[in-house]
């Protein structure tokens, strides 16, 4: 496309929607240019706050030439359809996620877009977090040793999801694994190569039919097995998450669902402490414990180490998560713009991403309902 102006059209569009889009728009070289489907309120705002018209005729938006990519910002169980409309009239996809409802979906729209050499992908935001990238130098060097463990603990709110919102309703969301954990199963996988479910539970609020809380097992290769639990039964006073990694010689600790935080405890030598502080300028370096003489040497899981103090390193204190994940809004449009642009930019996040994490998010939600016992007031799924 060289250098003309990228015409982009919104199917859908909420909160979130309007906060991407003002994300979106600020990328060079792209320009919002046309809305459809939606009546919401605040897909109405979002038209007014960018001088463009919502028209209800979808097939409208996709005759448009000045359409090129399209962002498409709907419930889950549209995503198939619409985004398959949009490659089929040749435009170019970027889809919330989940990239579609189950795999096969995914697996027809992926084949769709390289049949018509689009783009597609789903907007997992996460893997442009520079501390995504950190966390894999530490798991690459073995600063820390092996990975051994990890947990996501995502204690979300359901404030704003009233009894009849769409997020309750699996055969339109999908579930809390394909509607949420979409995000952290690229994560983890991004860091450990894929993993297989080994187990999955889902719980329903006490009197009702709704399913607020999931956690599953994924074991990634011979070693670190993960455990993922999202449950959505907080104020938004209280929404909080925490990921952690065990290792050998320690643990990472990140902090919010788009980490912002980053907490290190280890033993290290002091060669170790070096490469760990270069990694990290700027980051904060408390000495627990310091060693000496013969109190150097400890073992841990058949290994002999010889460590020169216990430290705790924190980064990332105080950084705001909004303006975070609007610069992780900025990269992932800037990075897919650039392949629009040229087939041979290598992007962080492909139609891959969306539909890899698919897999391991309908196994997990299979695997959990297939042992799942309902109650007498549970209906619906």
């Amino acid at each position: 496309m060289d250098d003309k102006l990228i015409g982009l059209g919104v199917i859908g569009c909420g909160g979130f929607g309007l906060f991407a889009l003002q994300q979106f728009t600020q990328v060079p070289g792209v320009k919002f240019v046309a809305m459809a489907g939606t009546h919401r309120p605040a897909a109405l705002a979002a038209a007014a706050r960018f001088g463009v018209e919502n028209d209800d005729d979808l097939e409208k938006l996709f005759r448009r030439d000045d359409v090129d990519l399209v962002y498409i910002a709907t419930p889950p169980f549209l995503h198939h359809a619409q985004a398959m409309a949009a490659l089929e009239a040749g435009k170019h996809v970027i889809v919330e996620k989940p990239l579609a409802m189950t795999v096969a979906q995914a697996d027809e729209l992926v084949a769709k877009a390289r049949q018509r050499d689009r783009l597609l992908v789903a907007n997992l935001m996460q893997r442009y977090n520079p501390l995504f990238a950190t966390v894999s130098r530490l798991i690459q060097g073995q600063m820390l040793g092996e990975v051994l463990h990890g947990t996501f603990e995502n204690y979300a709110s359901d404030e704003n999801l009233p009894a009849s919102h769409w997020f309750w309703d699996p055969s339109k969301s999908g579930g809390i694994f394909i509607e949420h954990g979409v995000h952290f199963f690229d994560m983890f996988a991004g860091w450990l190569g894929s993993g297989r479910v080994e187990a999955a539970q889902v719980g329903t609020r006490p009197g009702t039919a709704i399913e607020e809380h999931v956690q599953c097992t994924v074991r990634y290769g011979d070693v670190p097995w993960v455990n993922f639990y999202h449950g959505f039964h907080q104020t938004g006073r209280m929404d909080r998450q925490e990921l952690r990694l065990v290792f050998e010689r320690g643990d990472i600790t990140l902090h919010d669902w788009v980490p912002t935080r980053l907490l290190i405890r280890a033993v290290m030598d002091e060669r170790q402490t070096r490469e760990l502080s270069d990694l990290l300028p700027g980051a904060r370096l408390d000495v627990v414990e310091p060693y000496g003489g013969k109190d150097r040497s400890c073992r841990g899981r058949g290994h002999e180490y010889d460590v020169y103090q216990k430290i705790e390193l924190s980064f990332g204190d105080g950084q705001a998560k909004s303006p975070l994940y609007s610069k992780l809004l900025r990269a992932m449009m800037a990075d897919q713009v650039a392949w629009i642009r040229d087939r041979n930019h290598q992007r962080v996040v492909t139609e891959a991403n969306g539909r890899d994490s698919l897999v391991t998010a309908c196994a997990a939600d299979a695997l959990a309902h297939a042992h799942h016992q309902p109650r007498p007031e549970e209906s619906g799924r």
